[in-house]
Formats: C-alpha cells, structure tokens, sequence
C-alpha cells in the first residue's frame, strides 16, 4: 500500500513537473512572438521603443480606474461621483444604518459647496406633514397628481437591460414615484409593474416614428392610451450632451429594443441633434399643444441651459397664446447630467450647472407670472439628500435622477456604459452579465433608496423650520463660494 502511495506520489510530481515545464516553454514562446510583433509594429511608439515591456503601460493604463476607485482615492475625491456619495446611496438602498460617527469628511471651503441654515426652533415631528402629491397639467383632460418629490430620471431602454428597467419598473410601484422611459420609447417591461410612466419623446421619435421618421399622430394616441403613461416630456437636449442625439452603439440593438424603437437590428442607433421638425419657439409651442391635444395628457419638454434671453422671448409668446398653451413642466438637465455615450468636449464644457441655470429658470417663470402654472423638475446629479433639497430651495417643484438609482441597483461607476461590459448587469445585454441582477430584490432597493433619500430631505426640512420640504426656500440654503465663505442662495440669487 505504501509503495502504491509513493508511486503516485512520485508520478504526480512528474506530471506536475512536466506541465510546469510546458507552461515555461509555451510563455517564453508567446513572449518571444509578442516581442517581435511590438518591435516591428508601427501603431504604438511605446511598444515599439520597448517590445513586450511597453504592453504593461497600456495594461496599468486600462486597469487605473478600478485601482484609483479602490485603493488610491480618498472618499470625497472620485469624480464624477465620489466614494461618500456612492456608499450614502448604496446603504439606503440596502436599507441598512446610514448613519456617520466622529465627524464629517466633507471640505465646507471648496466652491460650490451647499449647506442648510437651521432654525432655532426646527419642526417637531407631530408638526410635520407628508409632502402632498402635485397636480401638473391643469389644462388637460387627464392632469397628472405627482405623489412624490424624487422619480427616475430618463433611462432607455437598449442604454439600460431588461433586468434592469423591469426593476426600476417594479421598484417605482413600490416607492409611488414615477419612472422616465428616457428617448427610446416604452418597452413591456416598463409597463409590467403598473408604475406611473413619463414617455419622453427625443429627437429620433422612437416608438412614435412613422415610416419617414417622423411624429406619428397614430403611434402618439396609441402610447397616450396607456394607463400607465402619466406625462410626455419632449426631450430639446440633456446636460450630458447638449446638441447631440443619443447614441445607442448596434451591438445592443437587438431585435427586441429594434422593435420598441421601430429600427433595425444590429445597427447604430444615432438621433438627430434636435428635433427637425422643431426650429423656433412657435414650433416648440405647436407640438406641446398637438401631443397634449392627441393624448389629453401633459406635456412639457425637457433641456438644458446655455444661453437664457431666449426665455424671455418664449415665455412671452405663451402669454400671447394664453397660459393654457404653456408647457405643463420644464425639466432643468445641469450640464454634470450623465448618459451613457457622449463626446467629451460636450460632457465637460457645454451648458451651464443646475445651481446656475434652476435659478435663472425660476426667476424667469416668475418674472411672466408663469410660476405656478409650469411646474419645474430639476435633474442632474442629484443623488443624495444635500443635493435634491438644494434643488428644492432653489424653486424646484420635482427632482429626478437617473445615476442614483443605477447605484441603488448596483452600479459600481466601472464606466462601461458605452461598451456592453457592465460588470452588474445594468447597461449591458450580455445574458452572462445580466444574470448577477436579479430584477425582484433590486426593487426593493430601488424602494429603500427612494425611502429613505425622501426621509432624509424630510429631516433637512424640518431642522430649517419648514414642515415639508417643498416650503424650503433658498434663504434656507447657502453654498460656498471663491475665498471659502458662503452666500445664502436669496442673497447671491435674488427672487424675482
């Protein structure tokens, strides 16, 4: 028996051995062909100069991020969301203690920074009040009661999986907010879960196109049929891209988005840059009037803001028209909003920020007595509870986030958005990848972000004074500014 031991003992060291050896022979032999297709190569200087050597430059390249985000990084220096930020959404959503000790790691001097201005005497909670739901499109056959404050921001479906907008879907049931379908249409599984939709129509019509491409009077009464569709929000532009249709490359048009969208398989998804059947501000005005006619539900169109003297010009033609002719809402994108592909010099340089651009907005409203008949949604970055309340002090009737809620379902900011890798699932349609998120327990989450995202807002409210947080103003709020000293925002932006 022990010499049977010893036998295979000895045999299996050999095959270990021999296969060891193997492995050698063949890397050095890789190696060895690696290093002649770099030496003799013409793309790439580095590994040219440096044959086999120069592949780990591009390696440690590809591989910064995933090191930066884990190892490198202190919690409030990632961009475009830092760790704080993230770890805040994820244990909401989680529905775990959100709570911090020993102090805050926030820097109260860099610019740009909010912070509330508490009261002496903040509301108890026997004096609170549950933030009312708010009716938006007074003038249509079927106005919309908003429930909630905080709702989900567009999303397509094609940018987004299946498992993915079926757990929004689900998760905006369970929290009695309202989801964005995002520019490409509504899908079944938008529609499964009986949540309240805003169909938002961009400039390629995706799901309303007729066979030239454009607005389908037909498609348009079928999708206003809908129970589940609430609103229609014409989409001008978005923070991420202001100027640039979407993009959805064709290795995730598959044969199911294809026919949501009403495009071929396979083939890159490119919109237009703005609508072409929408060149003046009279042309904007008739297609709020003829979608809000054909579906007798409200309409209101979303944007982002640069160059702001044009208000003045549009405003003053809904007056003329008479208000009932206004836009039923104006969603504010800031230029910091996210999407899934977009050139950099659009995503970093173009439009101005929400905390510039919601003021002016507001201001303007006001200034031609529109205030109370278009309601405001504000969007782009607004993941946390500081952010979201700001927007509210700064006249915001609603506010919406796409970002956040993918960190609720588990995004874990990979930046792969754009190439079908996503590593959770959310942006990709690999079924390998898609497999690890599980749309019934990602609801829940979505749920417990939105809990407790409102909660917390609700907290913010109450230490100011205000029973709710839609009574915030913005002598409520202060942010900081060059030098490191803050301004309340009434002060630095002025009430009309």
């Amino acid at each position: 028996m022990n010499e049977q031991v010893t036998s295979f003992a000895i045999n299996f060291i050999a095959f270990v051995g021999i296969l060891f050896l193997a492995i050698f022979v063949v890397a050095i032999v890789v190696a060895v062909v690696l290093y002649q297709i770099d030496k003799h190569q013409t793309a790439q200087t580095i590994r040219r100069n440096y044959p086999l050597i120069g592949r780990f430059r591009y390696l440690f390249e590809h591989m910064g991020e995933f090191f930066r985000q884990y190892f490198f990084a202190m919690d409030r220096e990632e961009m475009p969301f830092n760790r704080a930020q993230r770890s805040w959404v994820y244990r909401a959503a989680k529905n775990v203690d959100s709570t911090i000790a020993f102090g805050s790691s926030r820097d109260l001097r860099i610019p740009g920074t909010y912070y509330f201005l508490n009261c002496p005497f903040p509301t108890l909670k026997e004096d609170a009040v549950k933030t009312q739901s708010l009716r938006i499109g007074p003038y249509c056959d079927q106005p919309y009661d908003a429930a909630s404050f905080f709702n989900i921001s567009g999303m397509s479906y094609g940018a987004l999986s299946r498992p993915a907008i079926e757990a929004l879907s689900q998760g905006a049931k369970k929290a009695s907010c309202w989801m964005n379908t995002g520019e490409g249409g509504v899908s079944p599984f938008h529609l499964e879960s009986g949540c309240d939709i805003v169909y938002q129509i961009g400039t390629a019509k995706y799901g309303l196109r007729d066979e030239n491409g454009l607005l389908s009077d037909e498609k348009l009464k079928e999708k206003g049929s809908l129970p589940q569709v609430k609103m229609f929000e014409i989409k001008l532009s978005q923070g991420a891209k202001p100027g640039k249709g979407g993009i959805l490359p064709g290795e995730k048009v598959n044969e199911e988005i294809a026919a949501v969208r009403g495009i071929p398989v396979g083939e890159d998804s490119l919109s237009p840059n703005r609508h072409p059947d929408i060149a003046s501000i009279d042309d904007l005005l008739e297609m709020v009037d003829r979608v809000r006619r054909i579906t007798g539900k409200p309409c209101g169109f979303k944007m982002v803001l640069g160059e702001s003297e044009w208000l003045d010009d549009f405003l003053d033609a809904v007056n003329a028209r008479g208000a009932e002719h206004a836009p039923d809402f104006i969603t504010l994108d800031g230029s910091d909003g996210g999407t899934g592909a977009a050139p950099m010099p659009l995503m970093d340089s173009v439009g101005l920020p929400l905390r510039e651009s919601l003021p002016i907005l507001v201001n303007k409203l006001m200034a031609h007595d529109l205030r109370e008949r278009v309601r405001v949604v504000a969007s782009g970055k607004l993941i946390n509870p500081t952010d979201v309340a700001a927007a509210l002090c700064m006249g915001a009737d609603f506010t919406v986030t796409g970002r956040g809620f993918m960190f609720a379902l588990g995004c874990i900011q990979a930046l792969q958005c754009n190439k079908n890798t996503c590593p959770t699932g959310i942006t990709t349609h690999n079924p390998d990848l898609q497999r690890g998120l599980v749309p019934e327990v990602k609801a829940e989450r979505v749920a417990y972000y939105h809990q407790h995202l409102v909660h917390e807002v609700e907290m913010i409210a109450h230490s100011c004074g205000v029973t709710e947080p839609r009574k915030l103003k913005r002598k409520h709020c202060a942010i900081v500014v060059e030098g490191s000293r803050s301004i309340p925002l009434n002060i630095l932006y002025p009430e009309y």
